[in-house]
């Protein structure tokens, strides 16, 4: 038997993006001052975005070895399958790519860490990890009969 994408995996893991992206809502500070302003906001921005990065990662290895291609070599290559297997639209995939090289500072190159970029990132990482979310599901509902998934907020 072939590959196959396990809805309920891809699912728990929406639930956590869900989950993440809530929590972005939650603590986006109203403003850059704001955010510089407060080391624990930064933190947690910071620790989100990584963790939307890393769960998306997830869901897209998943997918992507489930439809019988080889794992992506790195998070970069794996939002950008993702466009070319139309599991996201291509726009949206190459929107989110970049997220991999911002996700590889914020964990290894932490003294690089620019601020007002971090800040700037929070308004286009709650819309396109949302529309990462609503695509994904897409594609379990076209793929997998029965499967219980629901949109991401």
């Amino acid at each position: 038997m072939g590959a196959v994408v396990d809805a309920a995996v891809v699912e728990r893991k929406l639930r956590k993006l869900a989950e993440y992206l809530q929590e972005l809502e939650e603590i986006k500070p109203p403003s850059f001052d704001a955010y510089v302003g407060s080391r624990l906001v930064r933190r947690s921005v910071e620790r989100l975005l990584q963790l939307l990065v890393e769960v998306a990662s997830d869901i897209n290895a998943h997918i992507i070895v489930g439809l019988g291609h080889p794992a992506p070599d790195d998070y970069f290559q794996g939002f950008i399958r993702m466009g070319e297997l139309e599991v996201l639209a291509p726009e949206l995939a190459a929107r989110l790519a970049p997220a991999a090289g911002a996700r590889n500072i914020l964990v290894h190159e932490y003294e690089a860490i620019d601020d007002r970029i971090v800040y700037a990132s929070i308004p286009r990482a709650l819309e396109d990890f949302r529309a990462y979310g609503r695509q994904v599901l897409e594609f379990l509902n076209r793929t997998s009969p029965g499967s219980q998934a629901t949109p991401t907020p």
